[in-house]
């Protein structure tokens, strides 16, 4: 330790002030080091379910999950639901069962195709329904193996009086695009979404197939033979994926049944099933635990991932249901089989589907009859008729979300009150969910030290968020003689020694403010200054990558938090009003940050804010920041609080800022500067805009 550092007993003279603004930090210890130096997770990671002890407690859960599958999947907010245009034909008739062959419009250029499986012999409806999504079986829709078979479990649905709709996963069999080159499967099913820039858009193949799965319910509750009060939907492995984020998402099936999927140990392995920041705080437990108080049944494997399911899973899941003294509604059994939905499992889940949806409890319904091998159906849908002339490539799909997210985002830009009202409650929880931030954490502390400088006082500190692992290292600087009349949180991609000496004097921008009575926080965020480990940045490379950003914050997500969790920290030992400062790169995390603090100054470092590989540099990259406007959209969610903006280059879309901030009557908390500012300058911004908060 540097002997110029004395460990703190009290206050006595100048450092009064300060101290007396310092109170005492809370018993919950921080870590010794910031646990957040680990290895990145992976959808292998083992997860933990949370300790909910209150129903209030999940409903507030439950929500911020649904609004994270929604934003991850570039769903939030919604695209519009245009027709569907279904086609259904080549009807073929089966003694018991009827089989059709379905294609929707799920969106303009891309169709979804299935079979609709219809009861012969019940009557006229409306019936039961029960949605089919696949897994990576070989054959997708088709697969009719011993481990498992889609034409099998339709056909017994209908049989039971049911109304099943079995459809495509992307890329498999009739669901493709119009330059597909090859049969379609498993390795042309994962070619969407797959470039670096789709990431900045929340374009994803998981969020597709999600959208699919509501389409594919809409075009099912739309059919005059069905009762839309009594829908279901079941799938295995990657259709149990599907299952349970449909019914995360959409409150209209009444039941569910995913069958060998949800995992504590595995959270899925194809890009259909990780999308950027779904399982950065939730695992598929939780998941599968949002539509509580429904029924759903969960039939595990001991072959497989899910076979600690009567151990961990199931009771973790179990006991949301309890909250709601629903417990009865969650039913799991763990079967001993490899990977599959067999013959035994189906018929579990049509005992299941039997007595929820048909009210119906006799075993001779749902015992499983030889059937047509599916090879005797006829079931592709595009083997004798064109593919829809308007169908689009892969690159013009995600061309066309971009830009209806685009057109979205300009149709609600702010130019008023009210429509800045509705701006910020559309897009400030998709900002929440970007950067996966608490806004008002409760902050710990541990001070380590202080020493006199000159005429500063500086006091050491960790500061971080009690049970997140988070330690950053702060220096608190402030005049020693004379009141402040404002605080400043500064970082610097460097970290804090970028503001003061060998000696620990304070220089640069720092001093500036000093000299101007105010008090600064000085911070080390997420692997810069003290905190920076080379190990850690060898293991978080690859941070521009689908899996990395499913399971883990980037390093610039990292850095917004730990400024807010600065900034909430400052006020709160200084009662004082905060501006954020953020310098070079800095000024970025700043900026993003904005609508969480009071005042922000950030230097944009003379980037392109349009220039999508500047958005994938490591050191800014945030997944969805397009999805939400650029930076230019989270700067209109801070409106009207004072925001200084220098170093733009005139590269930061000026007019939709002028306008909000004008449309408030705040037009001089605006200010917007294309060249580089000076540590006077900027000081002197600063100092102002504390006095005046």
């Amino acid at each position: 330790m540097n002997t110029n550092w004395l460990p703190v007993v009290g206050w006595v003279g100048g450092l009064c002030l300060l101290g007396s603004s310092l109170t005492a930090a809370e018993p919950a210890a921080l870590p010794e080091r910031d646990a957040r130096l680990r290895e990145p997770w992976t959808y292998n990671t083992p997860r933990t379910f949370p300790s909910i002890v209150t129903k209030d407690q999940w409903l507030s859960r439950r929500e911020e999950i649904r609004r994270q599958i929604l934003f991850s999947a570039g769903l939030w907010p919604m695209p519009e639901k245009t027709p569907l245009d279904a086609q259904v034909f080549d009807r073929t008739e089966h003694g018991d069962f009827s089989v059709e062959k379905v294609y929707i419009r799920t969106m303009p250029g891309f169709y979804l195709a299935g079979n609709l499986y219809r009861p012969l012999g019940k009557g006229p409806g409306p019936f039961p329904a029960v949605l089919n999504p696949h897994g990576h079986w070989s054959r997708g829709r088709l697969e009719d193996t011993a481990q498992g078979s889609i034409p099998a479990r339709c056909i017994h649905q209908a049989r039971m009086g049911m109304v099943a709709f079995a459809y495509d996963m992307v890329g498999y069999n009739d669901t493709q695009f119009a330059d597909a080159t090859q049969e379609a499967g498993y390795n042309y099913h994962r070619r969407f979404g797959t470039r670096p820039e789709d990431l900045l858009w929340n374009v994803n193949l998981m969020g597709l197939q999600t959208w699919n799965s509501v389409r594919a319910l809409d075009f099912l509750m739309s059919l005059p033979d069905v009762d839309a009060r009594r829908i279901g939907c079941t799938g295995a492995s990657g259709g149990g994926t599907q299952t349970f984020i449909l019914g995360a998402i959409d409150d209209r099936p009444a039941v569910l049944a995913p069958t060998v999927m949800v995992s504590h140990s595995m959270q899925g392995g194809c890009s259909c099933e990780n999308m950027p920041g779904l399982r950065i705080e939730y695992s598929n437990m939780e998941i599968a635990a949002v539509p509580v108080p429904k029924p759903q049944i969960f039939v595990a494997a001991t072959g497989d991932w899910t076979r600690m399911f009567m151990t961990v899973e199931g009771p973790a899941i179990t006991s949301i249901y309890r909250l709601f003294g629903a417990e009865s509604a969650a039913r799991y059994t763990v079967l001993p089989f490899g990977h599959n939905y067999n013959q035994t499992t189906r018929e579990h889940v049509y005992a299941f589907l039997a007595e929820q949806l048909l009210k119906q409890t006799d075993p001779q319904l749902t015992r499983e009859r030889p059937y047509p091998a599916a090879t005797n159906l006829d079931l592709r849908v595009f083997a004798r008729r064109p593919r829809p002339a308007d169908t689009l490539s892969i690159q013009g799909l995600s061309d066309q979300w971009k830009a209806q997210s685009r057109r979205q985002w300009e149709g609600l830009r702010p130019v008023g009150p009210a429509s800045h009202s509705l701006y910020v409650q559309t897009y400030e929880p998709a900002w929440r969910c970007m950067l996966q931030v608490e806004t008002a954490p409760k902050v710990i502390h541990q001070t380590l030290g202080q020493q006199t400088v000159g005429d500063f006082k500086s006091t050491r500190l960790a500061i971080g968020r009690p049970g997140r692992g988070d330690r950053l290292p702060a220096l608190w600087i402030a005049p020693a003689e004379r009141k402040p009349q404002g605080a400043v949180v500064l970082a610097h991609p460097g970290g804090k020694q970028a503001f003061v000496d060998a000696q620990g004097q304070p220089r640069g921008l720092a001093l500036d403010l000093l000299k101007r009575r105010l008090q600064v926080l000085l911070v080390d965020t997420f692997q810069t200054g003290e905190l920076y480990d080379a190990e850690v940045a060898k293991k978080r490379a690859q941070q521009v990558e689908l899996f990395f950003a499913t399971y883990n914050r980037t390093d610039a997500q990292e850095r917004v938090q730990d400024l807010i969790t600065a900034s909430v920290f400052f006020r709160q030992q200084t009662r004082q009003p905060v501006v954020l400062c953020g310098v070079e790169t800095a000024g970025w995390w700043a900026l993003l940050a904005a609508p969480a603090v009071q005042a922000v100054a950030a230097d944009f470092n003379g980037w392109d804010a349009s220039d999508e590989p500047t958005l994938l540099r490591p050191e800014v990259f945030v997944p969805g920041l397009q999805r939400v406007g650029g930076l230019a959209g989270v700067a209109l969610l801070a409106a009207p609080r004072p925001v200084l903006v220098h170093h733009t280059g005139g590269r930061l879309a000026a007019k939709p800022l002028e306008n909000a901030w004008r449309g408030l009557r705040k037009g001089g908390n605006l200010t917007l500067q294309p060249a580089a500012i000076s540590d006077a300058q900027l000081a002197d911004w600063i100092a102002r805009t504390a006095r005046n908060l």
